[in-house]
């Protein structure tokens, strides 16, 4: 871990870089971040902003030599880069990278992942292992006592550290007479768990400390973030909840057609659980309304038909949706691969509320379907990272042409793996004069 003396370093510096973007700019840095959170927010709220708006997405690992693990084990370096990808790209808001404390995941013995700088090497990228963590009979035990079922049997298959909870008895009806339990605590494998459980802690509280308020510190220099996933929040799709984290793919594929009506309650009780414990935004904060990164992955054509998706996908993203404009926050769904006409659901939720993030293959029918309703924020393919320079500025300008009219589009850019610094800056200069409206 750091030294008090380098986090000390590091906020000098941010001090220092806060000068010259305003010696170069002839802004303060407090203006600089109004202007770009305006823009943002116009284009949620279907206003005409001064330009499109730009979120740049890098490898910072070959471009600015950030090995992946950092973001489990080197929290000061990952913030560094992300700073310099900010200064370096200008776009209108930020990221700051999502690190995890990778010492605590090995001291917890992680099941349901390997992670770079852990079970697979520094430049590896993370992987997520779906299993079936909660059996195809195990319906009845969860929608009946959540609760227990996960101290009871999700934590101990998904942390190693945390096998010896699987003998807990049922504790929903011990109203007396915890103290005949107390010898289990006592066991050698009970008092080994609290052990690394502590360890855990204990790396987790050091690994934060240097983590601090590193989105806050981005916006000292100007540039408000992008989308976070806020604690108050209540998550995404429901049925996404299931199929990864709780049946698997397989599992939840075939309980559509083996059990469907307890998939149903399953994702009902998931989303009424975390609507229960949501928290209104907070209408006094810089960035409010605060964006809520919502991933999206089993929804898409590729995985359910209409049908499906109109049965068990939408319904519990659609209150997930609803739930988060009724907090005041700006929910930012991921509609991944080409969602086509199944985009129309958005068009059920309050207008100038949500920024839907689209693929490139779905701009032109995006923007039909959703113009004047919902903003969209178009995604660059993936194909995007071995382009040339030149095309990925034609990819952007043709983009502004189709779905730019009258606002309500923000462009999250892909930058080409092959491309050099200047050139990339000489790129979003000119995309960003072309997208003045």
């Amino acid at each position: 871990m750091k030294s008090a003396d380098e986090m000390e370093k590091y906020h000098e510096e941010n001090l220092r870089l806060k000068g010259q973007i305003e010696a170069q700019t002839g802004k303060t840095v407090e203006q600089l971040y109004a202007e770009r959170s305006k823009r943002v927010r116009d284009v949620i709220e279907l206003r005409v902003p001064d330009r499109v708006p730009f979120l740049a997405l890098i490898d910072a690992q070959h471009h600015y030599g950030l090995p992946n693990s950092a973001s489990y084990y080197d929290p000061l370096f990952l913030k560094r880069t992300m700073r310099k990808v900010t200064m370096d790209l200008e776009p209108d808001v930020s990221e700051a990278g999502f690190p995890t404390c990778g010492a605590a995941m090995t001291m917890l013995d992680v099941k349901n992942c390997v992670w770079p700088g852990g079970p697979v090497p520094d430049s590896y990228e993370y992987q997520f292992i779906e299993g079936e963590y909660m059996k195809a009979d195990e319906y009845d035990m969860f929608l009946n006592d959540p609760s227990g079922f996960m101290i009871r049997c999700y934590l101990p298959r998904v942390y190693g550290a945390l096998m010896p909870l699987a003998k807990l008895p049922p504790l929903d009806n011990l109203l007396m007479g915890f103290e005949a339990l107390t010898p289990l605590f006592a066991s050698p494998e009970f008092l080994e768990m609290a052990r690394r459980l502590a360890d855990a802690g204990k790396k987790v509280q050091e690994f934060y400390q240097i983590v601090g308020d590193a989105q806050g510190e981005f916006a000292q220099l100007g540039f408000p973030p992008f989308a976070s996933f806020a604690p108050g929040g209540v998550g995404g799709a429901p049925f996404d909840t299931i199929t990864s984290f709780l049946r698997g793919m397989k599992g939840s594929m075939l309980d559509m057609y083996r059990q469907p009506d307890r998939l149903i309650r399953a994702c009902e009780v998931i989303i009424e659980r975390r609507i229960a414990k949501s928290i209104p935004a907070d209408t006094t904060h810089r960035d409010y309304p605060h964006k809520i990164a919502m991933p999206l992955w089993r929804g898409d054509p590729n995985f359910m038909s209409d049908a499906q998706f109109k049965r068990f996908y939408w319904p519990g993203l659609k209150k997930s949706l609803q739930t988060h404009v009724e907090l005041g926050y700006v929910p930012v769904p991921f509609f991944e691969s080409k969602f086509g006409k199944r985009l129309e659901c958005m068009l059920e939720l309050p207008k100038g509320k949500i920024l839907a993030s689209v693929d490139a293959e779905d701009i032109v029918v995006a923007k039909e379907i959703l113009g004047g309703h919902t903003s969209l924020l178009v995604r660059c393919p993936n194909s995007a990272r071995v382009w040339s320079i030149n095309k990925l500025e034609s990819f952007l300008k043709d983009a502004i042409d189709k779905s730019g009219k009258g606002g309500g589009l923000m462009l999250a850019v892909l930058i080409p793996n092959n491309a050099k610094l200047e050139d990339i800056q000489t790129m979003m200069k000119s995309v960003k004069e072309y997208g003045r409206y």
